[in-house]
Parts: structure tokens; sequence; C-alpha cells
């Protein structure tokens, strides 16, 4: 009788990485990127890596590093205990029953669980998700700086360089006829050869929302992201009704029971579908099985992570049957460190999908010895060894 394979131990740890410039978001200015990378090392040697990566602290969201650390730490390391790996919908579903919202945390978990089981099977975790339909996937570029001369000459370079052809602004924080000037005038220079989108980071209310579509369609502008709170769903159908450009959801997208609320309400015209947001790489798919069902386009999302977290979301993008706005996957070209060993393929304005085993992607041992904030005391989960399991 074969040895039954277990998750042996878990270690966790976050990495703080500077960002190549400040990120200028309308609810937080980012200096840096901190992520915790989860491993888990099963018995019969292989390991799984998965990132779990907010934005700003807890300026976005309701989880920060330090939270989805102690979280898998503390509740999930008990869970993990015994389990066999080789069953990763069967250990997410005990993660559910037993620890309530938590949706990094439970991403990044999901994600390790996905990369060792592709390493043991020998296939990309695409495969694992229904197969994928593309091999690369278009990549946008945010213009966050705030400065509307140095904004334009960086998306020119993009454009020389044919690295990004579609770029998206962060607004929401200046009056809006300041924030509309900015946008205007770098799609003026752009003109044809880029897509320009905004996102609003909930920062706007309703009635300010339709002025800004107004001015914002009139700009050329493409999509707008979460104009209003993402609680706001009458206001939401009321702004996609409008019909003055694509209305995107965003922070309002927590898994398949808010995108069949926003779908049902008919409150936005694309779903930004993000990993670490929705729960999990399944729990994302079922959100845009809903966006699909509904005539919901879908855009790729990203919480800003690195190399792990990029590549998880790009195994399942590559899955989807359409990507109506592409995706915004530029999370590591945003940070001064590369964290994985061999840096991933951007070019041709587009993501190079890896296709190794699992994730396809190794970390940088270098890197993550020298960015590990828990250099002194790095943080282990070992399971002793029991009877029988």
């Amino acid at each position: 009788m074969a040895t039954p394979i277990t998750i042996d131990a878990i270690e966790t740890f976050i990495l703080d990485v500077p960002t190549i410039r400040p990120h200028v978001l309308s609810v937080a200015t980012m200096q840096s990127q901190a992520m915790v990378i989860v491993r888990l090392i099963c018995s019969d040697g292989i390991e799984g890596i998965g990132e779990g990566t907010t934005i700003g602290g807890l300026s976005y969201g309701a989880e920060s590093p330090e939270s989805i650390q102690l979280t898998i730490d503390r509740y999930a390391a008990p869970i993990l205990k015994g389990s066999d790996p080789t069953r990763p919908a069967l250990i997410m579903a005990a993660l559910r029953k037993q620890i309530a919202a938590n949706h990094f945390a439970k991403n990044a978990i999901e994600t390790a669980l996905l990369d060792a089981q592709g390493k043991r099977l020998g296939v990309p975790v695409s495969e694992l998700l229904g197969g994928r339909l593309r091999d690369r996937l278009p990549v946008l570029w945010t213009l966050a700086s705030g400065d509307t001369g140095r904004d334009i000459e960086e998306a020119e370079a993009m454009l020389a360089s044919r690295r990004h052809n579609a770029f998206k602004l962060k607004i929401g924080k200046r009056p809006l006829e300041d924030d509309v000037a900015h946008v205007a005038a770098i799609k003026r220079a752009l003109g044809d050869r880029a897509s320009v989108r905004v996102d609003v980071n909930q920062a706007w209310g309703e009635a300010t929302a339709k002025r800004g579509l107004a001015l914002l369609a009139d700009a050329g502008v493409d999509l707008v992201e979460q104009p209003i709170k993402a609680s706001q769903l009458a206001g939401m159908a009321r702004l996609t009704a409008m019909g003055k450009l694509a209305v995107m959801a965003d922070e309002a997208l927590y898994g398949p029971d808010t995108a069949f609320a926003y779908a049902s309400a008919s409150a936005a015209d694309v779903f930004a579908v993000k990993i670490a947001q929705a729960g999990g790489l399944g729990p994302a798919k079922a959100l845009a099985g809903i966006a699909e069902a509904a005539g919901v386009a879908l855009y790729g999302g990203t919480m800003l992570e690195g190399g792990v977290g990029t590549v998880a979301s790009a195994q399942l993008f590559a899955t989807f049957n359409d990507l109506a706005f592409g995706t915004e996957l530029f999370g590591p070209l945003l940070l001064t460190e590369e964290v994985l060993a061999q840096p991933l393929d951007y070019s041709d304005y587009s993501l190079a999908v890896p296709t190794g085993p699992g994730l396809g992607i190794a970390l940088n041992p270098d890197a993550v010895a020298a960015l590990r904030r828990d250099r002194a005391t790095p943080t282990t989960v070992i399971f002793p060894k029991q009877a029988n399991g």
C-alpha cells in the first residue's frame, strides 16, 4: 500500500520590496510593496509556493500583510496539518468552512496547493483549471505619478519599447476638473496609439461620477473603474445605464456572490477578476463564469503582486474564453528587485504565461534572503510525524 502524501510544514514570510517610483492611488501612495510568501512542504519532496499581497496596508481593504501571515500561521496551519495535498479542492473546502473571509490568505494557500499539484502531475496550473486558451496575455501599465508631463513621457517610452499600448490612470484625489484635464492631456498626446482608462478607487460620489463619466467620454477614455463606493449597487447600475463609457466593478467583487449581485443588477459593463480578492483561483474562476453567463466583459486585475501572484493570476486568465479589456499584470515591473529566479517575459505588449509544471517559476533565493522582513527570526510551522497520519 502506498504511503499517504501529507503536508509536512508551512513556511510564511514577508518580503518588503521598494517600488521604482511612488504609486499614487486615491486611497494611498505606495513607496514599497509587502508580499506574503507561503511555502507548503510535502512528504513526497514537492514544494508549492503562493503569495498574499494587498495594496497600501489596510488602506485598500480589510487584510494586511501581517494579518495574512497570522491567519495562515495561527488558523490555517492546524487545518492543513496531515492533509493530503493531492486534493487541493478538499483542503480549500475545509478552510472555507472553518475560516470566514480572509480571502487573500486563502488565495495564497490555494496557489501553493495548485503549484505543488501541478509539479506532482507535470502540468501547468492552467491545465488544472480547465486548460489554457492563450499563451500570452495583453498587459497595460498604470501611469500613477500624478504629473502630466512625466506620465506622457513614461507612456511614450512604453510604446517605443513595445511593452505596453494600454494605460490606466489613477484619479480621484484631486478636483474632478483637474483630474479630467490631466487625463485628457495624456489621451491627446497618445491619440489612437493607445487605450486610456481611469481608476477612481471609489473616490467619487454619484453626482460627481455622472459629470466625470460624461467628461471622460468626451476626452476619449475607454473605461472607468469603480467610480463610486462598492456598496452603492444601485448607483453603479445608474452609472452603467448612462452608456457614456464602459464602467468596471473592482473593489465590489469579493467572490461569486458579489459578482452575481452586480450582474443581476446590471451594475457594471466589465468585471475586474482578482484571484486574491475573490478568495482563490477557484472562486475567481466561478466569478468569471458568472460574468460570461451575464454578458459582462472580463478584465484580469492585480493587487500589484510580485512574480508568484502575478503568474498565478496569469495561469487562470489564460483559461478565460475572452479578455475583452486585457489584464493589468504589471506588478513585478513596479518593483526594484526581481524575486523570481527567471524574470517574466514582458514583450510585444503582453506577458508570456509560463509553461513549466505548477506555476512554472521559482523564487530567487538571494533576493528572498535580502528582502525578508524576518531575516533574524524566520517563521516555519513544522508538523510532527504521527502514526497513521
